[in-house]
């Protein structure tokens, strides 16, 4: 296969290309209003962008790559998630910055720039859903859709200090969006505000919903509503993160669970799944994590890339796009993936969503670190940033892995800079996890 991406030496040269209209750099089209929400609706007078993977009528979308934009037709009628924020009454301010293909977890895009991130700058704004994240942390907007496969709205909302949400698989209506992986590929919500959060949800419970259909099978049915009165601390997803970070959000967590009113105590996810896979990039150490979250990583992965060829192989064979190079590699190792380690991969799935079910029994809620430290510099060394890469897939991964529903809280700092500290529930816990985030402040003051 042909090599797909740039040359280093231009991917090196990343910057934020801010209009004059949109000093934040986060939006493909706008900031502008582009559709008008329904008079009286709960969420009139909102302002929110959508991802550049969401269909808007009588616009094009571009998935974050020039070529794939020249080849898009004209959208004849918004993606449902589009369509539910517009009727609860919102008014779509922009469609915003992806990584291509949503295919990263940086935010960087060698095409169109680097969102800021506000709340860090000069450090990157997580992705692939940085456009979105960049907006409602910059003040641009209220709310913003993104979406979630590996992180993409979990890590751009712990990088740049917001409310971030990724529901139970398959609950919002996936379609009208570019796939990247379906079976892991979630419809997310990025807010300033608890309460705002808590809208936005209930708009698209209301109007997005999603019936069955192919493409959107949890790994288990939802258990229904728990009555939610623990906070756990998963002691081998915090080995993850550095000493500081670890610090922050145990601290975090535990101011969380006074004010809830809820106990909190720690205990070892990895000790509740299956026999400890020995050897290789999973035995042991932070990149890896404990075997068990490496062979849970793993399996994602193998998943991810099979899925990320079947749904565009045959355009990228066929066109030969673009991309930049992290991008690029990753599609490469698509191409070779194999699908019969991917369907081994898929009986893992299962395996991690009793864990998770044992694990978090009756009442209680996982809480971990949303990534695996702040946002990293512009410049970080490559080595370090496939570290950080590597641990923070392997903290993402079990959560996407079950299918569950993951709130990301602006509640942690380090050196000044944010880090999201992020419930997990079991498939259904939707409500009770969001409802949570109407009672936090956006807060932690500034280190000095």
């Amino acid at each position: 296969m042909a090599r797909l991406y740039l040359d280093g030496n231009i991917a090196a040269k990343v910057a934020t290309q801010a209009r004059p209209t949109d000093p934040l750099g986060a939006f493909m089209i706008g900031p502008e209003q582009l559709a008008v929400g329904r008079p009286g609706g709960p969420l009139e007078g909102v302002r929110f962008a959508a991802k550049d993977l969401f269909d808007v009528a009588g616009t094009r979308t571009g998935a974050g790559n020039p070529d794939w934009l020249a080849d898009a037709p004209v959208a004849t009628a918004h993606a449902p998630a589009v369509g539910a924020l517009l009727a609860a009454g919102a008014d779509l301010w922009g469609k915003t910055v992806t990584d291509e293909l949503a295919f990263s977890l940086s935010g960087t895009n060698v095409h169109y720039g680097t969102p800021l991130n506000s709340r860090a700058p000069g450090r990157i704004p997580g992705g692939s859903s940085s456009g979105s994240v960049s907006a409602v942390a910059g003040g641009a907007v209220e709310l913003a859709l993104g979406t979630d496969t590996g992180g993409s709205v979990r890590v751009p909302a712990s990088y740049c200090g917001v409310f971030g949400f990724r529901p139970s698989h398959g609950l919002i209506d996936a379609n009208g969006l570019v796939a990247l992986a379906p079976s892991f590929d979630t419809v997310g919500l990025f807010a300033a505000e608890g309460p705002a959060l808590a809208a936005g949800w209930r708009a698209l419970q209301a109007g997005a919903a999603a019936g069955p259909g192919p493409g959107t099978e949890a790994p288990a049915a939802p258990v229904g509503p728990r009555a939610l009165g623990r906070l756990v601390l998963a002691s081998d997803l915090l080995d993850l993160v550095d000493e500081a970070t670890r610090a922050a959000v145990v601290s975090a967590a535990t101011g969380l669970a006074r004010q809830l009113g809820m106990a909190v105590s720690e205990a070892h996810l990895g000790s509740h799944g299956g026999p400890l896979v020995a050897g290789g990039a999973g035995d042991g150490g932070k990149a890896g994590g404990s075997g068990e979250l490496a062979r849970w990583r793993d399996a994602f992965r193998s998943i991810q890339l099979v899925e990320a060829w079947q749904a565009h192989g045959v355009w990228v064979t066929e066109r030969r796009p673009t991309f930049g190079p992290g991008v690029g590699a990753r599609f490469e190792a698509a191409a070779a993936a194999s699908p019969e380690q991917a369907e081994r991969a898929r009986a893992v799935r299962v395996d991690v969503h009793r864990c998770l079910a044992e694990f978090l029994g009756d009442d209680a809620v996982l809480v971990q670190p949303a990534a695996s430290g702040p946002a990293p510099p512009f410049d970080i060394a490559p080595a370090a940033k496939d570290d950080l890469r590597g641990r923070t897939l392997t903290l993402t991964a079990p959560a996407g892995m079950a299918g569950a529903p993951v709130l990301s809280l602006p509640l942690a700092e380090v050196d000044g800079l944010p880090v999201g500290v992020a419930l997990v529930g079991l498939p259904g816990d939707d409500d009770a996890l969001v409802e949570m985030a109407t009672s936090v402040a956006r807060r932690t003051p500034r280190s000095t």
